[in-house]
């Protein structure tokens, strides 16, 4: 009795509405996992390998999948399209070869230049370098300018960055004839596979180096420390970055110099936190100031200011000071608010006038008084209770 076959989709582990794109690379994973070539000898991983390629060649044909959704496999019974392919099934239609070259590319080591594309002997942009610089709370507020240091590579002087000895220069490499990249072949299941990859003797350069320079030793530069002025703006935040665009690594065959990448990791404030571009604080107010009204110091990254506290303001009051913030990275004229919140201060330590002054405002005010004669279940007029073991009586 034949086996029974797993529905498609389910091989490849995609939704019945998967596009292309979705199923190019699900069938990509797994056929790079079962490949016979990743797996000699196994069996079981042969079979899934085969199992995967024969649903991808079903699902990625437009007219297969519109029969396959239809009938199921019963549109492919009888062997339907001939002798080819795995188990009788036809594989024309399906295109494997991008897939296929990317997968004998990464088993083999080549295929891919630095950029992501294929392997060439054109210009390419140089490597990023990355570093940080510390700053302060209020350096971050205001801007400011930094100095650092980096290891880099600079132009041989000897050579002007050819690589080559004075009086000879990089001759076209004979095995790639100039082009940077040399083609194989590679034999699978579905026949030659075409791949492309950086040729072995040039690197991808096309030019080899026969004479090289004795400063640089054929690479056309010489590391070297070097020092960078970077401009911090008024108004960056923690883990952002500053570019220094072209004072990176150097490019490849004439291609511009990369960037350096500065993280700025400001340090933490004492008094001041922020949130985007408002910043906050915390200031205690006596209890008589709170009580009275009054005026409280105030710090702020622009200096201490005076602010009328209102008479009755109440502990954890939030007030604003407009503009009193941070800076906009886009419009320095713009800012942020400060925000305070006001703290009242109970003293935990009063001689005895000021306690006495302290019970006779109590009474003058009647909360505190009021409030235990209408826990006795008294009322305003009658005697003052007696509290016994924690209760009134």
């Amino acid at each position: 009795m034949a086996e029974q076959k797993r529905d498609y989709y389910e091989v490849l582990g995609v939704d019945k509405n998967a596009d292309d794109a979705a199923l190019k690379k699900a069938y990509r994973v797994l056929a790079k996992k079962y490949h016979p070539d990743m797996n000699p000898g196994d069996t079981e991983a042969e079979k899934k390998f085969k199992e995967a390629s024969e649903a991808y060649a079903v699902l990625s044909d437009a007219e297969k999948r519109r029969q396959y959704d239809q009938f199921g496999h019963a549109a492919f019974d009888g062997g339907a399209g001939g002798a080819g392919g795995f188990g009788g099934f036809d594989f024309s239609g399906a295109d494997f070869s991008d897939i296929f070259g990317d997968i004998f590319g990464d088993f083999f080591g080549g295929g891919r230049s630095r950029s992501g594309g294929r392997a060439n002997n054109g210009p390419m942009k140089g490597s990023n370098i990355r570093t940080s610089v510390r700053i302060t709370f209020e350096e971050a507020v205001f801007g400011c300018e930094k100095e650092i240091e980096l290891n880099t590579k600079d132009e041989c002087k000897t050579c002007h960055g050819t690589g080559a000895k004075p009086g000879t220069s990089p001759e076209t490499c004979s095995k790639c004839g100039g082009k940077g990249q040399v083609v194989f072949t590679q034999q699978s299941f579905f026949g030659t596979v075409r791949n492309v990859q950086a040729c072995p003797d040039c690197q991808g350069t096309g030019k080899v180096i026969k004479e090289k320079c004795t400063d640089c030793h054929g690479s056309g530069y010489i590391p070297m420390r070097k020092r960078f002025a970077v401009d911090i703006p008024a108004g960056i935040d923690n883990g952002q970055c500053k570019r220094l665009t072209g004072q990176g690594e150097p490019g490849i065959n004439g291609g511009p110099r990369g960037d350096v990448l500065v993280e700025v990791i400001v340090g933490r404030h004492p008094i001041f936190q922020r949130q985007e571009y408002n910043i906050y604080s915390t200031v205690p107010v006596s209890f008589a100031v709170a009580a009275l009204g009054g005026e409280v110091i105030i710090d702020t990254v622009d200096g201490k200011v005076i602010y009328d506290v209102k008479a009755g303001t109440q502990t954890d009051t939030r007030v604003r000071l407009k503009g009193k913030g941070v800076p906009s990275l886009r419009n320095k004229d713009m800012r942020g608010d400060h925000y305070v919140t006001l703290v009242v201060q109970v003293p935990d330590k009063l001689s005895h006038e000021a306690k006495e002054l302290l019970r006779k405002f109590d009474e003058e005010s009647g909360d505190s008084l009021n409030a235990a004669k209408r826990l006795a279940g008294g009322d305003d007029k009658g005697p003052i209770p007696k509290k016994k073991k924690g209760i009134f009586k």
